[in-house]
């Protein structure tokens, strides 16, 4: 594997794009210069940005569009959009396809039903093996359906994996474990429980792999039931048959795999063993599971995501899993000031749970010190565990391979 890849569907802000451009720029001048002075050549290394979704608006926001022409400068670089999404909101790339017309595709590869399909080229990207060897794709959920697109996305993402007869996995995390629920009647959208059954039915059509998990806390959470059937099985009558309700731990083992895991915001970067030795970060135990590198980009307590974030990773390092977890963007506010609560609150502040798994083997905190600049902050002194890392750290902890560990990529969750 030798092709980076990211997928984005979210908003693209300056200051995300900033900090991709400034970890490219360390990627080409320190670990792969002549790439900057050849042509590419079979197998050499590519990075490749599929847009979908409000990212795709990046690709004509003068602020944003600025960056992208220092990123495209790269001649490894190219960024595959999602002609549907494209039309559907009038985003015209007219003046960059011209600029970069190798580098910028705006068509995709048709799928089983000879329509174009941006996901077919994305579960191409996720393949590991050559057909017809048998692989597998994995999708985490951690939106709601309808109110988000991410679940139709996931769908889609995870049915062109069958279409590549690869086998197909979905975990349900956090307020992903509502795509399970029963009887979903939306009246102008893809229905997504459906959505999940069919999945199933094709997989066992074609002697695939399927499987459909959800976090038992999540679930536990937001009011689906379950109870014990005596024989060691967990049963809901709240959640369509596809879908399982299980343990954190249980979704954590399908990390320990080799496979690729996408989410709405992700990356899958391979561990090339660099001729320099260049290596960065350990792992405590020797482990052949793709390290997880976690972005918190979101300011705590308004939503769940920080916490929920932290717990994931938590899970990640007590399986054995090598987890960096990066609080970067707002994502940064959970270091900033003294938090505190009530006395009389059963809660903790986020600031309590990361002292309280700080230290904890295989898990690793950081905090991008540029986020603290842009915002005039400054990090709370007694957070120790929390290293600080500029442009250069997080650069290292993207593309060094870290020691210890003996897979061939690691995975980058965007929360």
């Amino acid at each position: 594997m030798n092709s980076y890849f990211y997928l984005f569907s979210h908003p693209l802000p300056p200051e995300r794009l900033s900090w991709i451009e400034e970890c490219l720029k360390f990627f080409f001048v320190q670990l792969a210069p002549e790439t900057l002075m050849h042509q590419k050549t079979p197998g050499s290394t590519v990075f490749s940005f599929f847009l979908t979704g409000d990212a795709l608006y990046s690709l004509e926001d003068p602020e944003t569009l600025q960056i992208w022409n220092i990123i495209l400068s790269f001649s490894p670089v190219r960024i595959v959009c999602d002609r549907k999404e494209l039309d559907l909101r009038g985003v015209g790339i007219g003046p960059l396809r011209m600029r970069f017309p190798e580098q910028v595709i705006d068509t995709n590869s048709c799928g089983t039903d000879s329509k174009p399909s941006f996901w077919k080229d994305l579960a191409t990207a996720a393949r590991q093996t050559k057909p017809p060897l048998p692989g597998t794709i994995g999708w985490l959920q951690t939106d709601s359906p309808y109110m988000n697109r991410s679940a139709e996305n996931g769908i889609s993402f995870l049915s062109s994996g069958l279409d590549e007869l690869l086998s197909a996995e979905l975990y349900a995390y956090l307020d992903g474990v509502h795509v399970s629920h029963h009887g979903q009647q939306p009246t102008d959208s893809v229905n997504i429980g459906e959505g999940l059954v069919a999945l199933s039915d094709r997989a066992t059509s074609r002697k695939l792999g399927f499987s459909a998990i959800g976090c038992s806390r999540s679930a536990a959470a937001r009011g689906y039931s379950t109870w014990d059937d005596g024989q060691g099985q967990v049963i809901s009558t709240c959640t369509v048959r596809a879908f399982r309700i299980r343990e954190l731990s249980q979704i954590i083992e399908r990390f320990l795999m080799p496979h690729i895991i996408l989410s709405s915001d992700s990356g899958a970067f391979p561990l090339e063993k660099t001729g320099a030795g260049h290596t960065y970060d350990r792992a405590e135990k020797a482990s052949k599971a793709p390290p997880v590198t976690i972005l918190i980009t979101k300011s705590p307590y308004t939503t769940g995501t920080a916490a929920g974030a932290i717990s994931f990773a938590v899970a990640c390092a007590h399986a054995g899993i090598l987890t960096r977890v990066v609080f970067i963007e707002d994502g940064i506010y959970a270091l900033t000031g003294n938090h505190r609560i009530q006395k009389s609150s059963s809660a903790f502040t986020i600031q309590e749970v990361i002292n309280a798994v700080a230290g904890s083997e295989n898990l690793h905190f950081f905090a991008f010190t540029p986020s603290l600049q842009k915002r005039g902050i400054a990090k709370e002194r007694s957070l120790n565990a929390v290293l600080d890392i500029g442009y250069p750290g997080l650069g290292k902890i993207f593309f060094y391979p870290p020691g210890n560990v003996q897979a061939d990529h690691q995975r980058v969750l965007v929360f």
